[in-house]
Parts: structure tokens; C-alpha cells; sequence
């Protein structure tokens, strides 16, 4: 049997220390894949949450019959419930819009759940959000769900309906 001198150890010690690194590096980069697919996963079930929620849904409901571009007078004069409704809208969508802008909630998939509801909502806000920003001296109240109907309304405007785009689609 051979016997292994000192300095032959010491290669082998050195081997399965790079062996130990790489295949640490490797495990921890596999496990941060997992917890950001976990964390995606998590975020979709809590927007469906958010988006089957009835405050949600009532504000819409109300706001549906709200003209494009009503001015503040126009929504205050049809009843608190209306700015409440505007509101509830604002901040569940501003909330949406930083999670897209941080990454933390894919575009794509924000955009296929709300994107045509937050820029019908834009629509009808549109005028409401700078007279709101001017009364509270608050320049960037609200500017995540503008920003996110704005992309939304460009994501939109340039791609097909799912209905239609999709209508071959077999599961």
C-alpha cells in the first residue's frame, strides 16, 4: 500500500476545500432561486387576495359610472363614498405599483391581473389625483398608481386582448 507524504494531504485537503466552496456557492445560489420563485408565488396569492377582496371590488363599482377625467367637484358632488371608492382605488394600485417598480412583483403578471382595471381607474381619476396632491401639498401622493396605469395603458394599447390573442390555447 502506498503512503501518502505530507505534501500529498495537503493537495487533497486543498481539492476537497474547493469542492466544499463550489458546491456551497452552488447550493446557496439554488436556494436563493427557490425563496424568489417562494416570494413570486407569495405575492401572486396575496394580489388575488387583494383583487377579490370587497372594498376593492365596491370602489370599482362605484367608480365604474364615474365619467373619464371627472374633476374633483364632479366625484365630491356624487358623495363621500365616491372619493372613499377613489381612495381605496389609489392606494391598493400604489401599493401594486411599487412592488412592480422594486421588483418584487413581476410586471407581466401585474399587468395580465389589473392592467386593464388600474387605467380604466386612471382614466376616470386622472384629473381628481393632481387637485387631491394641490389640497394636501403631497406632489408624489398617488404616484405609483399613476405611474403603473400610465405603463399599463403603453402594455395595453399594444398588446391583444387574452381573449382573442389566446383563443387556441389548450390546457
Amino acid at each position: 500500500m502506498l503512503a501518502m507524504n505530507l505534501e500529498q494531504l495537503a493537495a487533497v485537503a486543498q481539492i476537497i476545500g474547493v469542492i466544499t466552496i463550489v458546491s456551497g456557492l452552488f447550493f446557496g445560489w439554488f436556494q436563493i432561486r427557490v425563496n424568489r420563485a417562494r416570494q413570486r408565488d407569495t405575492i401572486v396569492i396575496n394580489l388575488m387576495q387583494t383583487f377579490y377582496h370587497g372594498d376593492l371590488a365596491r370602489a370599482v363599482q362605484i367608480l365604474h359610472g364615474l365619467p373619464d377625467g371627472a374633476s374633483a367637484d364632479e366625484l365630491r358632488k356624487r358623495g363621500p363614498e365616491y372619493e372613499e371608492a377613489a381612495v381605496i382605488i389609489t392606494t391598493s394600485f400604489e401599493t401594486l405599483g411599487l412592488l412592480v417598480y422594486k421588483k418584487i412583483a413581476k410586471f407581466d403578471m401585474v399587468i395580465e391581473l389589473t392592467g386593464g382595471m388600474v387605467t380604466s381607474m386612471y382614466r376616470k381619476l386622472q384629473l381628481w389625483l393632481p387637485a387631491v396632491r394641490e389640497e394636501q401639498n403631497q406632489p408624489s401622493w398617488a404616484e405609483w398608481f399613476q405611474w403603473l396605469a400610465l405603463l399599463a395603458e403603453d402594455h395595453k394599447a399594444r398588446q391583444e386582448p387574452a381573449f382573442t390573442g389566446h383563443r387556441d390555447w389548450k390546457p
